[in-house]
């Protein structure tokens, strides 16, 4: 699919917009963190007390869905979540471009929990781990395994299309638009831009929690 806007991009890489402000988001991202920490104060001002409200926030939803080990997760989830929102952020203004309007950016986004949650599930239960493909009695092993592989192999799938599929389908509607009514359309489209980025963000998250909070499960 041709694009019609005219991306800002690297020498080299004119045809891979999405490598370009993947890197762009991720240096973004660093450089606040170095500057809102740089110097830390008792009493915050603007760019840390901003910070300290998003990873604060992001703590407690955390909390609620995975308990008390949350904490240590957080450097994971919160690193992804804030990519996924900046790069959906990213594609609102042209000529910017959305990473996450690429399927190789989402599945490497999902493939990071799917990898992570199963090196957390072994290193919290151990071989024990198994249990959770092999079901709760032995002689249910060979049913329950085969299924229990598919549900668990499909989910990075499932993560990097829905995240894709929505914010492609979010940019389409945002070209047409554009093009039909480029007066009036700005204004609908942030609005529904800046919506759309956030609620991705937060569903792709959420699940990623789910799946890290039940590897974590002794299973019985």
């Amino acid at each position: 699919m041709k694009e019609p806007f005219l991306y800002l991009t690297l020498p080299g890489l004119e045809m891979y917009p999405h490598v370009t402000y993947m890197w762009v988001v991720m240096i973004l991202l660093l450089a606040v963190a170095y500057l809102t920490t740089r110097r830390l104060q008792l009493l915050p001002g603007t760019g840390q007390a901003l910070m300290e409200i998003i990873i604060e926030g992001l703590l407690a939803l955390m909390e609620r869905v995975m308990g008390h080990h949350a904490k240590q997760h957080l450097p994971v989830i919160g690193g992804i979540a804030l990519f996924i929102v900046v790069s959906n952020l990213a594609g609102i203004v042209p000529p910017l471009f959305s990473p996450t309007v690429n399927i190789n950016i989402t599945a490497g986004c999902a493939i990071t929990i799917f990898l992570y949650y199963q090196y957390i599930g072994f290193r919290r239960n151990g071989l024990a781990y198994l249990k959770h493909f092999t079901g709760p009695v032995w002689w249910l092993a060979p049913l329950m395994l085969p299924i229990e592989f598919i549900s668990h192999v499909i989910r990075p799938f499932t993560l990097a299309l829905r995240l894709f599929a929505n914010m492609r389908g979010h940019e389409i509607v945002l070209i047409i638009i554009t093009l039909l009514v480029p007066i009036v359309a700005p204004l609908v489209i942030v609005v529904q831009g800046i919506f759309v980025s956030f609620i991705q963000g937060f569903v792709f998250i959420l699940l990623s929690m789910i799946y890290i909070a039940g590897a974590e499960e002794e299973y019985h």
